[in-house]
């Protein structure tokens, strides 16, 4: 009788299993990736690569949102202080707008730039309402589900349609995972210059978004306003948002030498 040969040992110490689950994310480490495709990835089982990532998730090194995994705060905060010479620059000439915008609000702001589908966070400044929250600066969030990263994509045609082809992980109860249901959110948009979202990203936050318009007319980048659900109406700013972001949008154009070319987003009441 012919015995099957035993699959041969798997050697690796726990550290190099761990670090073995933390590549495998690849392109997807802000996206987030199920434990069977990790496992898969990491030639590991199923069952060590849940055990591991549970340890990992202790530790901030991943974050869980349903059967998916996304890389954590740890591992984000590690590479925070990479950017590119664009992004400092642009961090750079619209902190002040930001700063201007906290003074009015007293709220939780962010700066943020679109790269690929994905929000890179250039700027936050903290408001008197805490409130839990993935943002941080120089860490990134899938466009999908945060406001800032509606705000760009509602002008970027190209990186919504990758959105809408890839999957949409739901990391809440709320985050609009349909594809048609956020080409329609994508519209309402850009109708309005404003994008929400409404506990998307994580359960118990608002935030609302503005673009900021380059002299071609598309956004360079968002600004948001953002609170504890119960507390925090994200309706009530989005008036002096848009005002502060009308303002940074004709310093981009002054920066850049040229008329600022659209007045779509001119004070307005919501």
């Amino acid at each position: 009788m012919t015995r099957s040969t035993p699959a041969p040992r798997d050697e690796r110490t726990a550290v190099d299993k761990a670090m073995s689950l933390l590549n495998a994310f690849g392109n997807d480490a802000f996206v987030g990736v199920g434990v069977s495709e990790l496992a898969r990835r990491a030639s590991l089982s199923k069952s060590t690569a849940f055990r591991l990532l549970a340890t990992l998730q202790n530790n901030g090194a991943v974050e869980r949102a349903g059967n998916a995994y996304r890389l954590g705060k740890m591992i984000q905060d590690l590479g925070s202080t990479q950017e590119d010479a664009l992004q400092g620059r642009m961090r750079d000439a619209l902190t002040p707008f930001l700063a201007d915008l906290y003074e009015l609000t007293k709220q939780t702001v962010h700066l943020a730039v679109l790269q690929g589908t994905d929000v890179v966070y250039l700027n936050k400044l903290y408001g008197h309402l805490q409130v839990r929250s993935p943002s941080r600066i120089g860490g990134r969030a899938p466009a999908y589900c945060t406001a800032v990263g509606k705000v760009l994509l509602a002008y970027d045609s190209d990186g919504a349609e990758q959105v809408m082809r890839s999957e949409m992980l739901a990391w809440t109860p709320t985050t609009i995972t349909d594809p048609e249901k956020f080409r329609a959110e994508l519209q309402e948009v850009r109708s309005t210059n404003l994008a929400y979202d409404r506990e998307e990203i994580l359960t118990g936050l608002n935030c609302v978004a503005a673009p900021i318009f380059g002299p071609n007319g598309k956004p360079v980048a968002a600004m948001s306003v953002s609170g504890p659900v119960g507390k925090f109406m994200p309706e009530s700013q989005a008036t002096v948002l848009r005002k502060v972001c009308y303002a940074a949008s004709r310093a981009v154009a002054a920066i850049s030498g040229q008329q600022h070319p659209t007045k779509r987003q001119a004070p307005k009441s919501a």
